[in-house]
């Protein structure tokens, strides 16, 4: 084997058997009818100035063989992936990884992306609900990336638009509800939200996979009434 064809067959080896391993491990994404931003055609051409710095940075690698492999070698962790980028065009065949993927000097630049579950809590928000009592509500949210060349591709920061987007579902939801729903009905609003989330965030690459109500906090002078029915209620049935 030439010096010349080196780099190419380590190239060909590592999308075959990170290929195989896609295969094999990953579960089947339900975004995978969401259309990706400038998503680059393996049919097109990359136009003659883009063949040409190929060339050029193939000529670098060889010309640099094998201190280039420490340049263009890269690993992602089992639960990373990598979204990579030529000449500022989202690469054909979608995120590599995980294990060892090739880049190629000067004209291609990758991101990794996190996959692994993350939470985080809702700041409490005031929400007027249905009958018009003022609560404050505060929520913890567990979701995940499931498509990472969506979620770099469609959205500028997947984690921040999801983090936003979480506040105003919470105060939309609490909205369309009684006081005494918010109380009693804790997980169908928890479901309620974590469905909406997940719909809304399909686009960006996340998958919501539980939202749960934390606490629900009640005016004071409310808390009191409540407290002095219930003393009343618990009075008339002692005297009874």
């Amino acid at each position: 084997m030439s010096v010349d064809s080196i780099p190419g067959a380590i190239e060909d080896g590592m999308d075959m058997e990170m290929e195989e391993h896609h295969k094999l491990s990953s579960p089947r994404s339900h975004h995978s009818h969401t259309t990706v931003i400038g998503a680059e055609d393996p049919h097109e051409g990359q136009g003659l100035c883009g063949t040409i710095l190929s060339v050029l940075s193939w000529v670098l690698v060889v010309c640099t063989f094998p201190l280039s492999l420490c340049v263009c070698i890269k690993v992602v962790q089992e639960y990373e992936r990598a979204v990579i980028f030529r000449l500022g065009r989202l690469l054909a065949g979608g995120a590599k990884g995980p294990g060892i993927f090739f880049v190629l000097p000067c004209i291609e630049a990758y991101t990794k992306v996190d996959l692994r579950t993350v939470s985080f809590d809702v700041p409490p928000q005031e929400v007027l609900t249905k009958d018009s009592v003022t609560v404050s509500v505060d929520a913890v949210v567990y979701y995940r990336v499931n498509n990472a060349t969506i979620s770099v591709a469609n959205v500028e920061n997947a984690h921040h638009s999801t983090r936003l987007l979480a506040q105003t579902t919470l105060r939309n939801v609490l909205g369309t509800k009684n006081l005494a729903d918010i109380l009693s009905e804790r997980e169908s609003i928890s479901s309620s939200m974590q469905s909406t989330l997940d719909q809304a965030t399909d686009n960006w690459g996340i998958r919501v996979e539980r939202v749960e109500i934390k606490d629900v906090r009640l005016p004071v002078q409310l808390q009191r009434a409540m407290a002095a029915e219930a003393e009343a209620s618990r009075e008339a049935r002692a005297k009874v």
